[in-house]
């Protein structure tokens, strides 16, 4: 007989759904619980900053007193917090005992710059200079063992500080105070160097020598932001163009003036080692509002001109060229320079010739000052080919490929515009709005995959994981402790973009077998930054950056190179209790660190910042200080 409408339901059947509610409510309590503990296991705690701060001796199972090292109070370094992780990933880390210690180097290796090595440069054919490009060593001349600071290295003066001081024992060549004199590039002051801002051609300092140009181009309205200073010398263009807000990426070979590029980086100056011989520089087409030459004896008017072509390359649609020095004001100079009069005017006359020839428009020539300026697009140049017998248009379909590429005899092709007043590739945002704003390479679609949504979404990340980063790092950030900084996968730029609030600047590299190319964007928003090829050593010297990120290096190169290679020269570069960021997947930092271990690095492994179920897992480390004399004490 079936159930009544309405009919109450028997007793027996109340117990069993009481049962199975109770049941159901017990198992969904017990997940709950083992949810929460094992997010509470897996998850970092904040860092106490008192305790993730503390010196430590050369000797990793000594104290400093012990090792009778000079100390350097000033500065601090991470401790490895004790980090249950092993037990919840399942892959075995290295236990201490089995540890490969990586040895120092000879204190003849401190100053070592393996692309760059002149011993090895003298192999090479010394026609344009390119005994003077890079030339790396093969896999079995590579060294394994650590460079050693010199024996009383002491931590750089802090920014703006730095701009100005350096220590005489970080960098013991004085060539430059003595040869230099009279032209007030460098002095010697006790146990430090000052810089006091002088240049071959700016006797009055670079301050003025910037005014002077002011006064002949807008630099101080934002529509100028990067550029570029061939032949350097030690950066002091570069380091007082910064109060205005133009970002310079200075260069210079290693030559005869010794350290050059050391000592602009030892300032906190953005430089690399570089040259303009028979290769294309490192960086992509259209990438440099200004580009500027104050005597750098570059032989502008040689080779058809080809020195101006690459800069007509980098050089931005409406960016400028700055010469300084010979030949310009050759009659009054041309005693002094002892040269002759009609040698100079040639010279002259053969650069001004190239210059129309790539239809650059001379804006002015005033004192010591010629500026010349790039049109915005190629319109009128194409017409006007057969007039001034201007080179061919490259046929090249890719215009920033600049790896190891050959200098070409031809203009760079500018993107097709639809008017004369067009400016190709598109008009950028004046500074600072550039850098948020989405890039013209984005608008234009011509960076598959990469839309103004994922740029933006881009933005915001990075925004996050630095603010992490700043609660695990501290003081020397905002402090101005940190200064040269380098982002060895930059891709969209959003890390360098979230450091703005900082007083750093960031060198960002493009991976050379990166999916996408994106440091012609990264330009376009006013950052700086290179291509390379991370299983070859970078053009600087050792000791020159503060804080190294590295995002997902290790996934693209583990396969091409020996990731240790890779870790020993990051050691090189980076100075003593410097920081390095490490984001990768599990198994690639668990390589990571059973090397590290070994090389005088403290170390711990954390979560990503959204909890311990990311895949994404990262890596703060800190080189410990220690020096050759301190190596060769203890040994």
């Amino acid at each position: 007989m079936g159930k009544e409408y309405g009919a109450s339901p028997k007793p027996h059947q109340l117990e069993t759904k009481r049962k199975r509610i109770t049941w159901i409510l017990g198992v969904s309590g017990l997940c709950i619980l083992f949810y929460v503990l094992g997010a509470w296991q897996t998850t970092t705690t904040p860092i106490n900053k008192s305790e993730a701060y503390t010196k430590l001796s050369c000797n990793d199972n000594a104290s400093p007193a012990a090792d009778n090292k000079p100390v350097n109070p000033s500065t601090t370094t991470p401790l490895s917090a004790s980090l249950d992780f092993d037990s919840h990933h399942q892959i075995e880390i290295n236990n201490s005992e089995t540890v490969q210690k990586i040895p120092p180097c000879d204190m003849s290796f401190s100053e070592y710059t393996p692309c760059q090595d002149p011993n090895r440069g003298r192999k090479f054919d010394r026609k344009m200079l390119k005994y003077r490009e890079r030339h790396c060593p093969k896999k079995e001349e590579l060294l394994h063992c650590l460079i050693p600071a010199p024996p009383k290295y002491k931590t750089p003066f802090k920014w703006p500080q730095s701009r100005d001081y350096a220590w005489y024992d970080n960098i013991p060549h004085k060539e430059l105070s003595i040869e230099k004199a009279i032209q007030n590039w460098i002095q010697v002051e006790g146990e430090r160097f000052r810089f006091p801002g002088g240049g071959t051609m700016f006797p009055h300092g670079a301050d003025k020598y910037i005014d002077d140009i002011n006064q002949l181009i807008p630099l101080t309205s934002g529509t100028i932001r990067t550029a570029i200073d061939t032949g350097c010398g030690v950066a002091s263009w570069g380091a007082y163009l910064l109060k205005r807000d133009i970002l310079a990426m200075s260069f210079a070979p290693r030559d005869t003036h010794e350290a050059q590029v050391q000592f602009a980086l030892e300032r906190g100056v953005p430089a690399m080692i570089g040259i303009m011989a028979s290769q294309r520089l490192p960086y992509p087409s259209r990438a440099f509002d200004m580009a500027h030459c104050s005597r750098c004896l570059i032989p502008w008017h040689q080779y058809d001109g080809l020195y101006l072509i690459e800069v007509d390359r980098v050089l931005r649609p409406g960016g400028y060229w700055i010469l300084s020095g010979p030949p310009i004001r050759w009659k009054k100079y041309w005693k002094g320079w002892e040269r002759t009069q009609a040698d100079l005017k040639q010279e002259q006359d053969a650069i001004e010739n190239n210059a129309k020839r790539l239809c650059w428009k001379k804006v002015v020539e005033r004192n010591d000052l010629s500026i010349w300026q790039k049109p915005i697009n190629h319109i009128e140049c194409i017409k006007s080919r057969r007039i001034y017998k201007t080179p061919h248009i490259c046929k090249s379909d890719n215009p920033d490929a600049s790896w190891y590429r050959d200098m070409e005899a031809c203009i760079t092709p500018l993107p097709e515009v639809s008017s004369s007043d067009d400016v190709a590739g598109g008009a950028l945002e004046k500074w600072p709005q550039r850098a948020f704003s989405v890039p013209p390479r984005i608008i234009s679609g011509s960076i598959p995959g990469i839309t103004a949504e994922k740029f933006r979404e881009d933005n915001d990340l990075w925004a996050e994981r630095v603010k992490n980063y700043k609660r695990i790092i501290g003081d020397p950030l905002p402090g101005g402790r940190y200064r040269n900084v380098m982002d060895m996968n930059a891709n969209l730029g959003g890390f360098a973009a979230a450091m703005l609030k900082f007083p750093v600047w960031v060198m960002n590299v493009v991976p050379v077998h990166s999916n996408q190319d994106t440091l012609g964007l990264i330009y376009e928003r006013g950052f700086i930054g290179t291509y390379h090829d991370w299983c070859e050593a970078f053009s600087t010297y050792p000791r020159t950056y503060d804080f190294i990120h590295a995002s997902g290096v290790f996934s693209i190169f583990q396969d091409r190179c020996d990731i240790k290679d890779i870790l020993l020269e990051m050691d090189r570069i980076l100075r003593p209790e410097g920081t390095i960021i490490f984001r990768d997947t599990v198994e690639v930092l668990v390589k990571i660190k059973s090397i590290t271990d070994g090389m005088r690095w403290n170390s711990q492994i954390m979560d990503h910042e959204s909890g311990p179920f990311i895949p994404e897992k990262i890596i703060f480390a800190v080189k410990t200080y220690w020096t050759g004399e301190a190596t060769q004490n203890h040994q």
